[in-house]
């Protein structure tokens, strides 16, 4: 019987053996707990040899008489002592077992005896172990018995390439075995950690074997890969463990100052600290600070690090130069220094902040530091400027669990750890750790770790649970919460593809969900997911839809995901919608895009299909992102776009009407995150203003035909003076332009459009090189007019004047527009899409706008001269009353004209650059298209000298009636213009 609260030992006898084999009738019926290794034993050995065999003793004890029962003579089991007699010639202890509260008998394996691996692997080990652990101790059922074995020796050894390994260079750790080896692992127990750590092949670990040796390489190994290595195999039956130290020096990027530079006041703080800490490594570094006078030293260790300070007691009167020294037996001292700069009197100075935190006084030009707050690490800086004020703070700090987090996916990436286990807690933890995200670093710690243990699943292709997968999508919902300005804005002006990795990270681990738990469906503010597992044969089309404003749906035709299903393999279709993503990718275009101002719809749509294992990338998709009311590109964002950054890319998209529904769809033949993509500034479709346009240009053409019969009728009467002449020759030259113009944009829509078509670029070419000679005439106009009034006494002639004038009206519009031409069209940038006009987005309508509002402004300056040159006259430069005549009229027609065609193109930069409603596109297309209204008016009939000449053309020869009296109403109206009253004045 035995006894609860005491031991039970189990024996190994040592017998010499003679005659035929007795373990058979001396142990208890085979089991696993090791019986048929010793019959093996009893078979294999002849006579006259001592050797273990399987005698299975069981004695029981009571804690009290151990020792006197131990000390007693043994009696021999009766079926051996019937047997002819045997020499017992040793007698060794192998098992200690105990019988716990729980009936289960818990039986621990003494020095040099093991549990084999078969026994192993049935049992449950004694202490929360992991799996890899020798067999040392087991829990057996009350109806089982068993001992442990001796150990034969061990079969093999473990090497290592050198015995200190250098940082950045790779370790090769070498199994030389003797034996077949099974179940190899390798496991690391860093220092300073508890429990070992398991090796999987990763970004820094792999794994090679040949026959006879296994190699573990790791490269660019770091203080991280420091610590004992173990070995853990099967052979021979049982479970070995090898282990080697490996020992990497320390570098001096791995040592922490505190501060790294300082500059004190003596005055204000006659002493200071400085602290140097290393982490903990096997080398046992002494550290010594120099020079140390006058100072205290002092050590303490925290969970990860030892740190030496220095209290400095009495300030130098120089700048001084500190130094860390770190020194471990057989390596090369390392040494780091702190450069310490003492405040002169004079110096220029930032005074002391005692804000959120202290500052001291700092002098000119030094940085100033400061440590994080409790639980964060890092480090607070503030310059100091050369005029003694301070700069902005600048901080560093990251919250310690989620730096945590961020180095505990860092090391499971390169190789460390087990993924499947780790992954899931990992993404429960960083859930719980968006509450204490308030700084970009935070932000950037939170979003690595994302995508650190996206590329752990995508490497080792293990699948996450539904509870892993709600927490990652909980923790994408809050992140596309986070504030834009103070978290997003600086996190992507330090890292730009953060928003890009944040999507790849999302879209990788959203597409690894265990096929049991699917189909699975899950919805947030900004995060809705919906994901499906298909049957071999596909019955219909693959169809998702997602309950948001406009609604938007997706379609895989089943000829797309037929070919996946040939071989009996269920596919799995992913569909994640992500609301607000888009803003905080970067505004980066590929192709065909150019650098337009795009504007999204607020989501983004990403359909990952997997059928055995492997994505899916080719295959049609169709979606529909709803009535968006303009010209939409479908497009895709695509990761390897701008070294790394990523972009929209339109490649494999294209945009078709649907038959049934006023929609947009976007076709695709790929598989990744899509989006569309609509021009920031560009008015919906508008009938009404479509309409306002044309009726606006063909008034404004009927307008530049009655400027052009006015100047058949009067045009010898108007010009009898150079001045006039040049004046008027001008505003004729800007008419046929502006009519050239107007004409040849008119009919453009009735062209085919796109850059393939040689009529359409034809008629963008000609539209912008007319429209921006019609202001380079409006331009030759105000310098002929400078030129007038300041140069009085050295005039052109009027030949050269027309000449230049001509060059400047014809040869730089031209000029202008062939660069656009030539910069802007083999970039695909130069015609709007699906017009025979220049594109708003990429710049080639800016080569108009700006030389049109360079003109204005050139404009504005020349009439303010003109005007006070007029009013204010010298007595010596005195124009004469004709000539003076001449003048005011240019001036009339600039100060009405150029004021007038400014804020028409003011409007329409405004309306390219700013996201404005609808009415100031109405008042652009209402100014814009009344040009020639304009200058008929204020160009034309203006001018006195053709009011005169037009009454004498239609009032001589004949009677008063009606209409001629409306005529001389009208031309007299006209003439109401203070010309006159200028040039009494001038007299």
């Amino acid at each position: 019987m035995v006894c609860p609260a005491g031991p039970v030992l189990l024996l190994a006898m040592t017998l010499p053996l003679v005659g035929s084999p007795l373990a058979q009738t001396s142990q208890p019926e085979p089991s696993q707990a090791g019986g048929e290794s010793g019959k093996q034993l009893d078979q294999e050995h002849g006579a006259g040899e001592s050797v273990p065999v399987s005698i299975y003793v069981q004695l029981d004890f009571s804690d009290e008489t151990w020792p006197k029962i131990l000390s007693k003579t043994l009696t021999l089991p009766p079926a051996l002592a019937s047997s002819p007699p045997r020499t017992l010639t040793g007698l060794n202890l192998t098992t200690e077992c105990s019988v716990h509260h729980d009936g289960f008998t818990y039986c621990d394996c003494l020095s040099g005896y093991q549990w084999n691996a078969s026994v192993c692997s049935h049992h449950r080990a004694c202490q929360s172990l992991y799996n890899y652990h020798p067999c040392g101790c087991l829990i057996f059922s009350p109806t089982e018995a068993g001992y442990c074995q001796l150990l034969p020796p061990v079969p093999g050894t473990l090497r290592l390439n050198t015995w200190l390994q250098v940082p950045e260079d790779t370790l090769n750790l070498t199994l030389l075995t003797s034996q077949e080896t099974t179940n190899l692992n390798w496991f690391l127990r860093r220092t300073g950690s508890p429990s070992p750590i398991p090796l999987q092949p990763g970004a820094h670990v792999s794994l090679t074997s040949h026959q006879g040796q296994v190699v573990l390489s790791i490269c660019n190994i770091s203080h991280q890969w420091e610590g004992e290595y173990m070995c853990c195999f099967e052979a021979q039956g049982f479970r070995w463990e090898l282990y080697h130290v490996v020992r990497v020096p320390l570098q001096a990027t791995d040592v922490a100052r505190l501060p790294d530079q300082l500059s004190v006041s003596c005055a204000t703080s006659p002493g200071f600290r400085l602290s140097c800490c290393i982490p903990h490594t096997h080398l046992g570094y002494t550290a010594s600070w120099s020079p140390g006078e006058g100072s205290e030293a002092s050590v303490f260790s925290t969970p990860g690090d030892h740190c030496l300070v220095l209290d400095v007691q009495h300030c130098p009167t120089a700048d001084t130069t500190y130094t860390c020294d770190l020194q471990s037996p057989g390596l090369t001292p390392l040494r780091v220094s702190v450069s310490v700069t003492i405040i002169q009197d004079g110096d220029t100075t930032c005074p002391e902040d005692p804000s959120a935190i202290a500052w001291n006084v700092t002098k000119a030009g030094h940085v100033a530091q400061a440590p994080c707050p409790v639980n964060r690490t890092g480090m607070v800086k503030r310059t100091c400027g050369p005029d003694g004020t301070w700069g902005p703070v600048h901080s560093s700090c990251t919250d310690t669990g989620l730096l945590t987090l961020l180095q505990g996916a860092q090391l499971l990436w390169a190789g460390q750890g087990w993924p499947a286990e780790e992954v899931p807690q990992i993404l429960a933890q960083l859930l719980e750790q968006t509450a204490v995200v308030s700084s970009p670093s935070d932000l950037l710690a939170l979003l690595g770790t994302m995508t650190f243990l996206a590329k752990v699943v995508a490497d080792t292709r293990i699948l996450l649970n539904r509870s892993a997968l709600e927490a990652l999508l909980k923790t994408t919902d809050k992140v596309l919460d986070m504030d834009p300005s103070s978290l997003w804005t600086p996190a992507q002006a330090h890292k730009p593809s953060v928003g890009s990795n944040l999507l790849l990270a999302v879209e990788t681990l959203a597409c690894s969900l265990c096929p049991q738990d699917q189909p699975f469906s899950f919805s947030l503010p900004n995060v809705q997911l919906q994901t499906q597992l298909l049957e071999p044969s596909f019955p219909a089309d693959y169809k998702v839809s997602f309950s948001i404003q406009p609604p938007l749906q997706a379609q895989i035709p089943r000829h797309s995901l037929a070919p996946l299903g040939h071989n009996g393999t269920n596919v799995t279709i992913t569909s994640l919608m992500l609301r607000k993503l888009d803003r905080l990718l970067p505004s980066n275009y590929g192709q065909g895009l150019g650098d337009a101002l795009y504007a999204t719809p607020g989501l983004v749509l990403a359909i990952s299909v997997m059928a055995g294992g492997q994505a899916f990338k080719q295959g049609e998709v169709i979606m529909d992102f709803g009535d968006r009311d303009s010209t939409l590109h479908c497009v895709f964002w695509d990761h390897s776009l701008f070294q790394g950054n990523g972009g929209w890319s339109e490649e494999g998209c294209q945009v078709q009407t649907a038959n049934a529904s006023p929609t947009t769809q976007c076709i695709c033949q790929h598989l990744t995150a899509f989006s569309v993509l609509m021009s920031r500034h560009t008015v919906p479709g508008n009938p009404s203003l479509e309409l306002l346009s044309q009726v606006g240009l063909g008034v404004s053409i009927v307008a530049l035909l009655v400027c052009l019969g006015v100047y058949r009728l009067v045009w010898r009467v108007v010009v009898r003076n150079k001045v006039a002449y040049l004046r008027h020759a001008a505003l004729l030259n800007m008419v046929l332009c502006l009519l050239a113009a107007d004409s040849c944009f008119l009919g453009a829509p009735l062209l085919p459009p796109g850059p393939q078509s040689p009529l359409c670029l034809a008629a963008a070419f000609l539209c912008h090189s007319l429209y921006l000679a019609t202001f380079f005439w409006m331009l030759a106009q105000a310098l002929m007019l400078a030129h007038q009034l300041l140069f009085v006494f050295h005039q052109l002639s009027k030949r050269q004047v027309l000449s230049l004038m001509v060059i400047l009206g014809y040869l730089c519009p031209m000029g202008f527009a062939g660069v656009a031409l030539g910069v802007y069209l083999p970039r695909g940038q130069y015609l709007r899409e699906g017009a025979c006009w220049l594109d708003g987005k990429g710049g080639a309508l800016y080569t108009f706008v700006g030389p049109v509002l360079a003109i204005v402004g050139v404009n504005g300056l020349v009439l303010a001269m003109a005007v006070l040159k007029l009013l204010r006259p010298s007595l010596s430069e005195g124009p004469q009353m004709e000539k003076c005549q001449a003048l005011l009229g240019v001036v009339k027609a600039l100060l009405i004209l150029t004021p007038i065609f400014g804020l028409t193109w003011g409007l329409g930069l405004a309306t390219l650059l700013e996201e404005v409603s609808i009415v100031p596109h109405y008042i652009f297309t209402i100014l814009n298209t009344s040009q020639g209204v304009f200058i008929l008016l204020f160009g034309c009939l203006m001018d006195k000298k053709v009011q005169e000449a037009l009454l004498k053309r239609f009032c001589r020869g004949q009677a008063p009636n009606s209409t001629i009296t409306l005529v001389r109403w009208l031309v007299t109206l006209w003439a109401a213009a203070p010309a006159a009253v200028g040039c009494h004045r001038l007299q």
